[in-house]
């Protein structure tokens, strides 16, 4: 899920792991058959996705012309099954030593596009704390098996 946000952070134990003004917060769910192909075009698309307002107030803008940040936080729970009854499932979501190494590609991506001081991360598994002011509200789903 990506946010458009005025300011976004994440804090561990109390502890900001990362940081941003304006841009995106990358809210980032893996499931088990998930690729490092699928964070790379994850990555590309969310970099070049043209969702900020331009001189004419239109959404023509992508994350490098505004000098927009990028905030991303790992979230399994994006991928709760909650069909049956009212626990959620979490099956579809990858296991821990499949899910990290596709976190770390896709900001590994973002880094080489917009570079490392723009891109901040929270700690994959770790509870966090994440508070943001959505802009607009600006709120994306994206998901790389239904490529559109």
């Amino acid at each position: 899920m990506i946010q458009r946000v005025s300011r976004a952070e994440v804090r561990v134990e109390g502890n900001i792991t990362g940081a941003i003004d304006n841009g995106l917060l990358v809210l980032l769910g893996a499931e088990h058959d998930d690729t490092v192909e699928d964070a790379a075009w994850l990555a590309s698309k969310i970099c070049a996705m043209r969702i900020f307002g331009d001189e004419a107030g239109k959404m023509n803008l992508d994350l490098e012309q505004t000098g927009g940040g990028l905030l991303v936080v790992s979230q399994f729970t994006l991928h709760a099954a909650t069909r049956k009854g009212n626990r959620p499932s979490f099956i579809r979501a990858a296991r821990p030593e499949h899910a990290e190494p596709l976190y770390e590609a896709l900001l590994a991506e973002c880094r080489a596009k917009l570079g490392n001081e723009k891109v901040g991360c929270g700690i994959f598994g770790a509870m966090m704390e994440v508070e943001l002011v959505n802009d607009g509200p600006v709120t994306i789903w994206m998901d790389s098996r239904q490529p559109e």
